[in-house]
């Protein structure tokens, strides 16, 4: 994956050197037993596999997808993809490592639907433990938060029925609602999900009719990951999504910075693509302090008029649940984050 094409992954992983989990097509399918045939001629007499909802069809960045009865077993490779599951009733078996915490570590959001059945873990980011996959003889494979290859999903097709990353977006740039329905509509619970796509709807309005003059105000996310260097995040990235659904939008200079990537790492030469009424950057404490002592930042009007903030990745975990931006996580966000912008006079 290229710098400018993988998702905000924050400090948890930016020194974290990828672990090679990629294995062998055929080995995993040896070791899969036949679990794809398995899968699909499971007998579905139980009254929930019989659901007037399947079968469905969901289209997708690689094709479409027909579900022919209720998953019983499924596996997230999105890297967030699993809140939406959750939230959606069902416990995946397996899913993806993104922030070195493992998907049912510590997320105040998430952690009492995990309870105490953790899933398998199953690959770290975009690469995927095949052999694993298969011995976990899933029935749905969902990949909407992803960057999965065209070559991963025929091979994990050989596996289960697969949901890629849906179509028309570039990867890690559909908006949150898009991936919701995807996840809903393959777990034949469309209607749930529309429910919880208009409660947090519901949320954000409530923030816009509270907070009128945040219509049109600019902002800019960035998150500073080395001495000189920071990178910014595209307006369709899930953080600067979440704060334009509060009212904000972006300037004309930061969105020509960022073109169609997802993010843009520039020297500290380039804080000109940061000014807006409110700038937004994730991080740690050490980072923070390292930013506001940093003679070039000190220069920016941002900075000397006190319109930015800083929000962490963790204790309390806000720039986490920006990065996850999901129908668990955003609620916890909007808790977090409302107040800390109304103190921005």
């Amino acid at each position: 994956m290229s710098p400018a094409s993988r998702p905000a992954l924050g400090r948890f992983i930016r020194y974290v050197p990828r672990v090679a989990v990629a294995v062998v097509a055929a080995l995993a399918l040896s070791a899969c037993g036949g679990g794809s045939e398995k899968a699909e001629s499971k007998p579905s007499g139980e009254a929930s596999g019989k659901s007037a909802a399947f079968p469905v069809t969901v289209e997708h960045k690689y094709g479409s997808t027909t579900i022919e009865s209720e998953p019983k077993k499924v596996v997230t490779l999105g890297l967030s993809d699993q809140d939406a599951v959750l939230a959606l009733g069902v416990k995946p078996v397996g899913a993806v490592d993104w922030f070195k915490e493992q998907p049912y570590g510590k997320w105040p959001w998430a952690k009492d639907k995990w309870g105490s059945t953790p899933p398998q873990i199953v690959g770290e980011r975009d690469e995927y433990n095949v052999e694993k996959i298969a011995a976990l003889k899933p029935d749905l494979i969902i990949a909407q938060y992803s960057g999965m290859k065209k070559e991963q999903y025929e091979t994990l097709s050989k596996i289960a029925k697969v949901v890629a990353q849906p179509k028309g977006h570039e990867d890690y740039q559909a908006p949150w609602q898009d991936m919701t329905r995807q996840i809903g509509k393959a777990l034949g619970k469309s209607a749930e999900t529309d429910k919880l796509i208009s409660d947090i709807d519901a949320r954000f309005k409530a923030v816009r009719d509270k907070h009128p003059e945040w219509k049109g105000k600019t902002v800019a996310v960035g998150e500073p990951y080395e001495p000189g260097k920071f990178s910014a995040f595209s307006p369709k990235d899930p953080k600067v999504i979440f704060l334009t659904e509060m009212g904000f939008t972006t300037s004309e200079k930061y969105r020509a910075a960022l073109g169609k990537e997802n993010i843009a790492d520039l020297s500290f030469e380039r804080f000109d693509v940061m000014e807006a009424d409110r700038t937004v950057w994730l991080g740690t404490p050490d980072t923070e302090k390292a930013l506001k002592a940093d003679p070039l930042y000190k220069k920016t009007k941002v900075n000397q008029e006190k319109r930015d903030v800083f929000l962490p990745y963790d204790s309390p975990d806000i720039g986490a649940a920006l990065s996850f931006n999901t129908v668990l996580s955003i609620p916890y966000a909007i808790d977090q984050v409302v107040p800390m912008l109304e103190a921005i006079k």
